[in-house]
């Protein structure tokens, strides 16, 4: 059976969904890879290493000759037409946002498997995406804020006199903010953290960070996830957050829940009574934002309440792919542990007795299978919604 991996063709993406080490594996499977001239060099893999490792370096693919097709950010709408009926595409597919190609993957008759929905259970970790790119961008928000602080993260005690450490708050302690956090402590920060879900204390307490207690609990028993808060409660979230954000010097905000727009945690007025030269890195900006006024992709500055200077914020925009080389790495294996799961003597045979294949599987045989989409589509189809933006970016956990 035959495997393609595109060269991603979204603006700011530099991830490959396979790289040489995973080509070996599938090729071991008994597959035949064929990989796009070009498809890994943004993530420092040449044709040469992908022909060395036993795939096909082709200069484009033929998708309606594939029996497989791997990608990182979600297809584009016209895509599914393209491929074969009952053809299988394993890779994110941000599946409340992307609509359009929810639609064409079922009316194309594609079977597809969204990374997104892979379960939250310990025989799925080695497929959970999600996490493994959360990851990456817990550990880049940190550098992004490092690099546009105007001082030291460290204790330094020198004859001149001694320069306490900055002060950083994290908010949210998936895995994201407890990357956040630890990389934030391995530069000598001093480091504070609070999540909706109390039980994370102890999470935030092992990677070096003090918990802050709000005295709210939004824990979702199903699948380890905080879930939003009531309007009365975000608020008053807000209000207790509001001096801990204040006497902070870096503020990394990582919230998401699945499915949804980003939670609003932090407001315009509670940025500007940051203290100046102070910096915001919101990690959910393609989302909606944590941060009233941040922007995707940008670097706002924002005058403090006192007039003495600037706070800046960042919204941070495809975080993973700032560094492709080891997110892809982690990727790729994420991926191709998904398709070795469904493949059998050579060939990718789906068993839909097995939860994991069933909890990723978004369409299949002309249908939506993931019960939140197919509601979604439908609530479209009888003009009750609105298709989303096609630009939107993996939540993280």
């Amino acid at each position: 059976m035959r495997v393609g991996i595109a060269r991603e063709r979204r603006s700011g993406e530099r991830r490959v969904a396979a790289t040489p080490d995973t080509v070996r594996q599938l090729a071991g499977l008994g597959l035949e890879v064929l990989v796009e001239h070009g498809a890994g060099e943004e993530s420092g893999h040449s044709d040469a290493s992908y022909e060395a490792a036993g795939a096909d370096v082709v200069d484009a693919l033929e998708l309606g000759d594939l029996d497989v097709l791997l990608h990182v950010r979600p297809l584009e709408p016209e895509t599914p037409a393209r491929l074969r009926p009952g053809a299988v595409t394993i890779g994110l597919a941000s599946p409340s946002t992307e609509l359009p190609t929810v639609e064409a993957l079922r009316d194309a008759g594609v079977t597809a498997f969204a990374l997104e929905l892979v379960p939250r259970i310990s025989r799925a970790q080695s497929m959970d995406a999600l996490t493994s790119q959360a990851l990456v961008a817990g550990y880049r928000c940190v550098l992004e804020a490092a690099m546009r602080l105007p001082r030291f993260f460290p204790l330094y005690m020198t004859a001149a006199g001694t320069i306490p450490p900055a002060k950083v708050l994290v908010l949210g302690a998936g895995v994201a903010g407890l990357q956040a956090i630890g990389t934030a402590k391995r530069l000598g920060a001093r480091v504070s953290a609070n999540d909706v879900r109390a039980a994370s204390a102890d999470e935030v307490a092992s990677m070096g960070g003090t918990f802050v207690h709000l005295d709210l609990d939004a824990a979702d028993a199903g699948g380890g996830y905080a879930k939003e808060l009531g309007a009365d409660r975000a608020a008053r979230q807000r209000q207790l957050l509001a001096p801990h954000v204040a006497d902070a010097d870096v503020l990394i905000t990582t919230a998401a829940i699945p499915g949804r727009p980003a939670p609003l945690l932090v407001t315009a007025e509670m940025v500007a009574a940051m203290r100046p030269g102070a910096v915001v890195v919101d990690l959910a900006a393609e989302s909606g934002g944590n941060v009233e006024g941040s922007v995707a992709g940008s670097d706002v500055a924002v005058p403090t309440a006192d007039g003495g200077g600037m706070v800046t914020i960042v919204g941070m925009k495809d975080a993973a792919s700032t560094m492709p080389g080891d997110a892809s790495r982690l990727y790729a294996k994420n991926v191709a542990n998904l398709l070795a799961l469904m493949t059998h003597d050579g060939s990718v045979e789906p068993d839909f007795s097995d939860v994991v294949v069933v909890d990723a599987c978004l369409t299949h045989d002309g249908e939506v299978r993931h019960p939140a989409t197919a509601d979604a589509l439908e609530a479209v189809v009888t003009g009750e919604g609105g298709f989303g933006g096609s630009d939107r970016q993996e939540g993280t956990r």
